[in-house]
């Protein structure tokens, strides 16, 4: 297990950091964001898709085995293993709002619905595969993304005081720099020399007028 998610951490951070510098406005409480996604990523997968049993022998490849998936949401799933899975994702649901610069509640949802339905795949395949310890339950999927949903819930509810605000601002990353939203004015398009010389002053141009039509003096 250890070989595989702690390489898959540290690519992860440093990937994270590199789309932080990308925006050009990294710092050590923005830098800590990606380490703790880092981190949380590394975690999930050691305990959802782990242990992975690579065995063989007499008696593994004898006879069909069930394909490892349970479709019936909320019968004969234990109160216990909903809290677990609850909670797991519920610092997913804070950390998501974080990385935008808006997140909106849909946004959440879409990305812990389909982080939530990848676990369960994984879990189908090398259960199915190379005898993984987990399966894939429908009952997971929805108490996960209700945990999310919680999660982005508190976070809502800590931004919505100032003081929270500008606490959470400080860990927030920003937006992705766009060249016509960089909030620089352009110039004005300069006007030709030859047309420069032309220009005049509307009094100017007034006295003219009244110099011409005014009668000769006696």
């Amino acid at each position: 297990m250890l070989p595989i998610v702690i390489p898959l951490g540290i690519v992860t951070f440093l990937v994270l950091l590199r789309v932080l510098r990308s925006r050009g406005r990294i710092t050590l409480a923005r830098a800590s964001v990606a380490a703790a996604l880092a981190i949380y990523a590394g975690g999930v997968l050691a305990n959802t898709v782990f242990p992975i049993l690579l065995r063989d022998g007499p008696g593994f490849h004898d006879g069909p085995r069930p394909i490892p998936l349970y479709l019936v949401p909320f019968v004969d799933y234990e109160f216990q293993d909903a809290l677990i899975n609850i909670a797991v994702f519920i610092p997913l649901g804070g950390l998501i709002p974080l990385l935008a610069a808006r997140a909106r509640w849909w946004e959440v949802l879409a990305i812990v619905a389909g982080a939530s339905l990848a676990i369960e795949l994984a879990q189908l395949v090398t259960a199915r595969i190379v005898l993984g310890g987990h399966l894939a339950d429908v009952n997971d999927w929805l108490t996960n993304i209700l945990g999310g949903m919680i999660g982005f819930g508190l976070f809502a509810l800590l931004t919505r005081s100032t003081r929270g605000a500008a606490f959470v601002d400080r860990f927030r990353w920003p937006a992705r720099q766009d060249r016509l939203t960089t909030g620089t004015v352009a110039d004005p398009t300069p006007i030709p020399a030859s047309q420069n010389q032309h220009q005049t002053h509307p009094a100017e141009s007034t006295q003219r007028v009244t110099s011409r039509n005014a009668p000769p003096a006696p």
